[in-house]
Formats: C-alpha cells, sequence, structure tokens
C-alpha cells in the first residue's frame, strides 16, 4: 500500500511548512526554498527548512531537530512542500536520509519540476515501502518554487514586480508627488523583499522625478535571522531608459552607489559621451535594444548570465511595469493599495503604454495572497495569461522606451 489516510488539518499542516520554506527566500538561489515539518499523534514536533547552497536541506534540518529534541522519526509523518530529492549535488539525497531514519509515512506539497527528479524521489521512497501521499496544498507548494521554475525552464532571473496606488489606481500626483502612498509597515514591506534579490529596477523618469537609494534599510530586528547569519551586500541598482540622465547631476545613486549602478540603455545612447562620462564614476551602462527601445529580456538574461544576479524587483514607474507585463517577464506582482483617493483623472495612472480595446483582452492575474499592512491592502498576484497573450508574449520583440 502506497498511501495512507490524512488527517483533516492536512492542508493546514502543510501550509505551516510553506510559511518555514518562505524563511530562505533569497537565500536558497540556485535551489528552491523547501519547508518540512514532523508530526506526531496530528501534532508538529519537529521542523526545518533550506537555508542555502550546500547547506542541510529541508529533511535533513527537520531529523536534527527531531535528534535535538529526543524524537524518534520512525514514530512521525514527514511533511515537506517540494518532493524529496533522489540524486548526489552538493548534499547526499534526501531519499536517503528519510530511509535512514525509518520514516514510514510521507506527505509531499508538489512534484519537484527539476528535470534530474520529476517523480524520482517518490517512486524510490515508495519501492522502498514508504508509504507517500503527494500534492496536499499543491499551489501554495507551487507558488513557493515559482522563482526556480524559471531558473530552470530560461535563463533568466526570477522578477517580483512591486507598484504602490490609492484605491483609484494612482501611484503619484498629477505633479508626480508620490510620498507616501503607503504607510511605513507596507514600506518595510517592501524592504525585505529587497533583502531577498539581487538586483532593484526603477525606469528613467522613477529615477530622475524621485531620486532613490535603491537599498534595503532594515534593522537587524527586522531581518530574517537567516541573513542575519548570511549578511548579504545591497542590492544592484537598475535604471532602464532611453535617454541617459547628466553625470553631473547630484542624484544619490551616482554620488554615493556608481560602482553598484547599471543603466539599461539603447545601443546608441550607451556609445556616446554621457556614457562614457557615467562609467568614469564606475557605473555600468548596457546598450541592448535599437532605436528608442531597450531590450528588457536580452537584459535580464545578461544581468543572469554575466552577474549571478538570480531574483530581481522592479519598483515602477507605471510605464516600465506594462512593459515587464506585456512582455511576460514578471513573476510575481506585489502590488499594495493605500486607502485613499485622488479623483484626479490627470495623476499617474498604476500602469501606461499599451493599448487594450476590448476587455477580453485584459491581462488576467490571480490572487495568491492577501495581507493587510495598517490599513494598507496587499495582493500577491501572480500571471495568468491568457493563449492571446501568452501568443503575443512568444512573439514580442521585448522592447520599451520608459523615459
Amino acid at each position: 500500500m502506497n498511501s495512507f489516510a490524512l488527517p483533516d488539518d492536512a492542508e493546514k499542516i502543510m501550509l505551516q511548512a510553506a510559511t518555514l520554506a518562505e524563511q530562505g527566500k533569497g537565500q536558497t538561489a540556485p535551489n528552491p526554498c523547501v519547508g518540512a515539518v514532523l508530526t506526531q499523534d496530528g501534532r508538529i514536533v519537529a521542523q526545518g527548512h533550506h537555508r542555502g547552497p550546500g547547506l542541510p536541506h529541508a529533511e535533513v534540518e527537520v531529523l536534527q531537530d527531531a535528534a535535538r529534541q529526543g524524537i524518534d522519526p520512525k514514530e512521525c509523518i514527514l511533511w515537506v512542500t517540494l518532493e524529496p530529492c533522489n540524486h548526489t549535488g552538493r548534499t547526499p539525497p534526501c531519499t536517503q536520509a528519510i530511509l535512514q531514519a525509518g520514516i514510514r509515512k510521507v506527505v509531499v506539497g508538489t512534484a519537484d519540476p527539476n528535470p534530474r527528479v520529476i517523480g524520482g524521489g517518490i517512486d524510490h521512497l515508495r519501492d522502498n515501502g514508504v508509504q507517500v501521499v503527494a500534492g496536499v496544498a499543491d499551489q501554495a507548494c507551487r507558488d513557493l518554487i515559482a522563482d526556480f521554475r524559471t531558473w530552470i525552464d530560461s535563463s533568466l532571473p526570477y522578477l517580483y514586480l512591486k507598484l504602490a496606488c490609492t484605491l483609484d489606481g494612482r501611484i503619484a500626483t498629477r505633479s508626480g508627488d508620490s510620498q507616501w502612498i503607503s504607510n511605513a509597515r507596507s514600506r518595510e514591506k517592501v524592504h525585505a523583499l529587497r533583502s531577498r534579490v539581487g538586483a532593484v529596477m526603477v525606469g528613467a523618469g522613477t529615477f530622475r522625478a524621485d531620486d532613490p537609494r535603491l537599498t534595503c534599510r532594515l534593522s537587524e530586528a527586522d531581518r530574517p535571522s537567516d541573513q542575519l547569519a548570511n549578511p548579504r551586500v545591497q542590492p544592484l541598482a537598475i535604471i532602464v531608459g532611453s535617454k541617459l540622465p547628466d553625470p553631473a547631476a547630484n542624484f544619490y545613486l551616482l554620488r554615493e552607489r556608481p560602482g553598484e549602478t547599471i543603466f539599461w540603455t539603447t545601443e546608441a545612447a550607451a556609445q556616446g559621451t554621457v556614457a562614457e562620462r557615467l562609467r568614469a564614476l564606475g557605473a555600468r551602462v548596457w546598450g541592448i535594444g535599437s532605436g528608442d527601445h531597450v531590450d528588457l529580456e536580452a537584459c535580464l538574461g545578461r544581468l543572469r548570465s554575466e552577474l549571478g544576479v538570480m531574483d530581481v524587483l522592479c519598483e515602477g514607474g507605471g510605464g516600465l511595469a506594462q512593459h515587464l507585463i506585456t512582455a511576460g517577464l514578471v513573476g510575481e506582482w506585489w502590488l499594495f493599495f493605500a486607502t485613499k483617493t485622488l479623483g484626479d483623472a490627470r495623476a499617474v495612472p498604476l500602469l501606461s503604454g499599451a493599448e487594450v480595446p476590448r476587455m477580453a483582452d485584459a491581462w488576467s492575474w490571480r490572487t495568491s495572497r492577501f495581507r493587510e499592512f495598517d490599513g494598507d491592502l496587499a495582493l500577491v498576484l501572480r500571471p495568468e495569461l491568457t493563449a492571446d497573450h501568452a501568443s503575443d508574449a512568444s512573439r514580442k520583440e521585448g522592447g520599451c522606451s520608459p523615459g
């Protein structure tokens, strides 16, 4: 018999393992984030999550936690968000650790999309007498590894999009004032997002209007414990636009972080004297695109291949955001609604740049999470492209000219 009856709160238990997995976000690349718990008599008695490449996987972490507490894993059920690996990489196979621990019942959230795994871990456990139930809280566990799917299915980094707007969908007043739409608690969450990525991106218009730092400014008390143990440098700053700034202008990034700043622009702009002066400051200037358009997909690919960046956070503006959406490059959208309204038709809209004649042609999004931060409403959205949009994305030029 290869399966067993689950308790009524099976999904709740798996979601607790998923919460543990989230603690590894930003630390595990190029591995997926994974969480695991052991239950005994329906109660969680040990827990663990993957903390980084070369470190023990979640299954080993939870077994180590059980050992510290004197708990016999033979008497427990193992719950893990991702199918246990059955191959040797930087660490031995997790299936081996499970079998050696004498565990006879395993619950898996979702199958591993890695071609080296796909079903092999579950099959190996079953072939060795372990009862396995798979697919518990499958969608939530699949969402956990959306970044991992991007890494193994493409040559691109995973892209987070973050925007904050009023209830009537405006990201700034008609004069360009946007500080602050969201509250301090929401902005703290944005800094937590910055802490998990290798680069933060904005359009040239946002750069000129806001003079951003694009740094993570969480206090130690607010930083995840894994990040305190493994401190990271600040994310790279990326500015996208066909028009480069005056190198003599008093922008924070040019003054304080030129060596951590990259300008994505057109080939023509990258060959000009302004580009050379920016490079003299220490900034990088990448010319990838023709005419007034920057090839976003090619830039993202270079960012990963040349600099090893696996995750990118785009913080606007609306034109750049829409170009990324149109190109099918957004993996996860964090949308913060402040409980404010402007009612001004000339205020800056949340998104801009597309022409959509019919509601049937709108982009569709799935809400994977909803949270409230001191009154602000935050949605975590994931794309659900229609067949037409998927076809459009496959034919895209991948360019934008966000200013």
